[in-house]
């Protein structure tokens, strides 16, 4: 058997490449398609990857068909840059992934529950078995057991923190500032519970289920806005933060044209941290727009780091050892249930063929 993963991230690719391949698949077509064992596919604001275990050797244009399903492109005429990681290699790259190592905001926590989130859909669906629930389960335990026994979290750690705090560096005193929250997810709600950390007293939450919106807005003492009338806010907000689902841009120039005429010269800052972009990258050429998406918060994101840096190897300390442990304990495991693969060792690379 074969283990691998396949993808593209913050690392290899810009948002405009990433969000083309964002929500064209799922894991259970991916494995019908490809015809592999077991397959999983995560899907964040930093990156697009698929797990796979397969009896078979698959290439990356097999893996990269399935995700280009949906999109206009064809491998012929485009060549986003997917990297592959190959056994061992495969299980390091998780548990940096799970840990926060992996993101553009070092030590951030969402990766961990959108990692799980990830599992369990794939689990739910089929498309997880033993080897991907061993490597997962495992995953999720290094994650943990860095984030205890480092300090990786100290400073920004969170792609709404950073945002937050690129807002206080424009606007200083954010208490006077009115702020729009697009999206109820579990980055809505970190960036909401920043901004009121930083002094936003006017908060506004909008989502498509007006009930998410008012829990959230309770949450974090702010007020719940209809979905219907999100847009009609910009005439009086200072900062709109967007994260939604959406596989089309919400907010373009045609929309917000007629309200910027209405704003007093008054400039507006919007943070579009969803993938794929909630906002058409057009609105930045408008007069008093200011756009930041998630590749514009890297250099906050790379000066947070600097505070953490020592953390790190210490973080990659940890999950050697759990690399070095699982392989030996995959290897041990097939050792005892194959004929085969009794005379395995972690020099013949128990992760490859017949050994797994």
């Amino acid at each position: 058997m074969n283990l691998f993963c396949i993808g593209l991230s913050h690392h290899t690719a810009n948002v405009t490449t990433r969000e083309q391949f964002a929500g064209n698949a799922t894991a259970e077509s991916i494995a019908s398609q490809a015809g592999c064992t077991e397959a999983l596919l995560l899907t964040t604001c930093n990156r697009v990857e698929v797990y796979v275990v397969s009896d078979k050797r698959i290439s990356t244009d097999e893996i990269a068909r399935c995700l280009m399903e949906k999109t206009n492109c064809n491998l012929h005429s485009y060549a986003p840059p997917f990297y592959r990681y190959e056994d061992h290699k495969c299980v390091q790259h998780l548990f940096r992934v799970a840990s926060g190592l992996d993101s553009m905001v070092v030590g951030e926590s969402e990766i961990f529950g959108q990692a799980k989130k990830a599992y369990e859909s794939a689990r739910t669906s089929g498309a997880v078995g033993p080897y991907l629930h061993r490597l997962f389960q495992r995953a999720f335990r290094v994650a943990k057991q860095v984030r205890t026994h480092t300090e990786i979290a100290r400073g920004a750690v969170s792609v709404g923190s950073v945002a937050v705090e690129l807002a206080q560096r424009i606007f200083g005193n954010l208490s006077e500032c009115k702020v729009l929250v697009l999206g109820a997810g579990e980055t809505s709600e970190r960036t909401a519970r920043a901004l009121v950390s930083r002094g936003v007293i006017d908060l506004r939450v909008s989502n498509r289920s007006l009930g998410r919106a008012h829990d959230l807005a309770q949450a974090v003492g702010g007020c719940a806005v209809p979905f219907d009338d999100w847009a009609r806010q910009c005439r009086e907000i200072d900062i709109l933060l967007t994260s939604t689902a959406s596989e089309t841009p919400l907010l373009a120039p045609d929309i917000l044209a007629p309200m910027l005429r209405e704003r007093l010269d008054r400039p507006l800052f919007i943070i579009d941290v969803a993938v794929p972009r909630n906002v058409d990258p057009s609105v930045n050429k408008m007069e008093g727009v200011y756009l930041y998406d998630i590749d514009s918060i890297r250099s906050v994101a790379e000066q947070s780091l600097a505070l953490r840096r020592q953390q790190v190897a210490a973080a990659e300390a940890i999950i050697a050892d759990h690399v070095t442990e699982f392989v030996d304990s995959i290897s041990r495991g097939l050792a005892r249930t194959s004929h085969i693969a009794g005379q395995a060792s972690i020099g013949e690379n128990p992760l490859r063929a017949s050994q797994l």
